[in-house]
C-alpha cells in the first residue's frame, strides 16, 4: 500500500526551513502533497496563487512531491488525498506548545491520521516566514534564508530593487 503524507502551511513565502522540512519529509513516504493551506483567519503578503506558484518553482525537482491548495480541516483533507500521516517542522521550543495542540486536535478529529514532527536543520531553526518578509521590508540581505524564487516575489511585491 502507498504510504501517503502532507506537508501543510500557509509558505508565505517559502524558505529554506521549509525545503529542509518538505525534503526530508519526502524520503519517509512513497508520495508527499505540500499543501499550500488557504487560512481567512491569517494575513498573508502573497495570494494562495502565488505562494502555489513559488513553492512549485522551489520543489519541482523532488520527483515524488504534488504540491496543491486546499482550504479545509487538515484532516478532512488528509482523507481525500488519502494521507496518513501530517509531517510538521519545529524550529524551536515555542513552536511545539502550538504543534503539539494542533496535533492532538487533528488526532481527536481523526485518530487514523498521524502527526511526524521533524526538526528544522541546525542552520535553518531560526528562519521564519515572517522574520524573512520584515528583513526584506527594511532592506536587508534575505538570500541565506529564502530560495532566490522567493525572493523574486518578495521584492516584485514589496517594490524593492
Amino acid at each position: 500500500m502507498k504510504k501517503i503524507g502532507l506537508y501543510p502551511g500557509t509558505f508565505d513565502p517559502i524558505t529554506f526551513g521549509h525545503i529542509d522540512i518538505a525534503k526530508r519529509a519526502a524520503k519517509v513516504v512513497d508520495e508527499l502533497y505540500v499543501g499550500v493551506a488557504e487560512n481567512k483567519n491569517k494575513k498573508t503578503l502573497f495570494s494562495t496563487s502565488e505562494r502555489l506558484e513559488i513553492v512549485t518553482k522551489c520543489l519541482s525537482g523532488i520527483k515524488n512531491i504534488k504540491i496543491v491548495s486546499f482550504n479545509t480541516l487538515t484532516v478532512k483533507f488528509c482523507k481525500k488525498i488519502k494521507a496518513t500521516i501530517i509531517f510538521r517542522g519545529l524550529r524551536v521550543v515555542t513552536d511545539f506548545e502550538h504543534e503539539f495542540q494542533l496535533s492532538g486536535m487533528n488526532n481527536r478529529l481523526d485518530n487514523s491520521i498521524q502527526t511526524i514532527f521533524l526538526m528544522a536543520d541546525i542552520e535553518n531553526q531560526l528562519i521564519s516566514s515572517n522574520m524573512v518578509k520584515e528583513i526584506a521590508q527594511l532592506g536587508g540581505n534575505i538570500s541565506k534564508f529564502a530560495p532566490k524564487e522567493a525572493i523574486v516575489y518578495l521584492n516584485k511585491k514589496l517594490k524593492i530593487k
